[in-house]
């Protein structure tokens, strides 16, 4: 059973973040940070849910999202702001360190976690993200990624939808491109509808005043930390190529990848069993 709770971090301006926990309190704790942003954590509760009779899993809403504090000027919506507000919440939560998981734009934010405070961070897992930036001719040739995806192009050039039904939309429209199983998607598109989705993030990123994830630096700075890293990715992945693997673990040489095939960005939802198998043996090491 999920307890769910709003827990203050931030007081200028006031932030509260919503998080749902799982678990036995004395458990491990695994610490999940959602992607999108304009997402809330919800499209991650299964599989995860099945650690719950071993772990502690807490997962937030970042500010903005889902059931946190939204509402806030576009400049407090940043990289930076997120990151310590998860560091505050570990304090609040009286969580000392912590595996931590961070899923597509959320792996962006756990990456500058770990660098934030990384004697918090036990193992850090990369799930459908990256830590090298996506060069731009990474997908050129992906026919198939191009027609899986010209109905999200579509959404977003639409003039009459703005604010939260833009970025659901586009999300519906954008389910075939994110899960690689046919079968798998009409439950993808279940999870999608239970999504409480916002815009608060897409404003500054249209206004062009939203600072990026990537500092220069981080790969390399990420790499003298000598922290266990898992690299958790779809083959099939249309958002995050599964190509950067390969240089990545050069870069890194304390991580490993565990690629799961016949599946794509949402490698959990088409492949929950391997993934989760995944992420149970990286954790499980001491």
């Amino acid at each position: 059973m999920l307890e769910e709770i709003l827990v203050p971090v931030s007081r200028d301006p006031a932030v509260r973040l919503f998080v749902a926990q799982a678990g036995r309190p004395s458990g491990a704790p695994l610490l999940v940070v959602h992607g999108g942003p304009d997402w809330d954590h919800t499209h991650l509760r299964r599989p995860l849910d099945r650690l719950a009779g071993h772990r502690r899993i807490v997962l937030p809403d970042l500010r903005g999202c889902g059931r946190s504090t939204r509402g806030l000027a576009d400049g407090h919506y940043t990289p930076d702001a997120a990151t310590a507000d998860l560091v505050r919440l570990l304090d609040t939560l009286g969580i000392g360190r912590t595996d931590v998981l961070g899923f597509s734009y959320g792996g962006l934010i756990a990456q500058r976690l770990a660098m934030a405070a990384p004697g918090r961070v036990r193992r850090l897992v990369i799930a459908s993200s990256s830590v090298l930036p996506v060069p731009p001719d990474a997908f050129d040739g992906w026919r198939e990624r191009d027609e899986r995806l010209a109905a999200e192009a579509e959404v977003w050039s639409d003039p009459s939808l703005s604010g939260p039904a833009l970025t659901r939309a586009a999300a519906l429209a954008s389910a075939p491109a994110n899960v690689w199983r046919a079968d798998a998607l009409p439950g993808y598109l279940d999870v999608l509808r239970g999504v409480r989705f916002t815009a608060e993030w897409l404003r500054p990123f249209e206004a062009g005043t939203l600072p990026g994830p990537r500092r220069p630096g981080d790969p390399e700075r990420l790499a003298a930390l000598g922290l266990p890293v898992l690299l958790l990715h779809g083959r099939q992945d249309m958002t995050f190529p599964a190509g950067l693997i390969g240089p990545t673990l050069r870069l890194l040489p304390s991580a490993r990848a565990a690629i799961i095939e016949e599946a794509g960005h949402m490698a959990h939802i088409d492949r929950p069993d391997a993934w989760l198998e995944a992420l149970e043996d990286f954790l499980r090491e001491d």
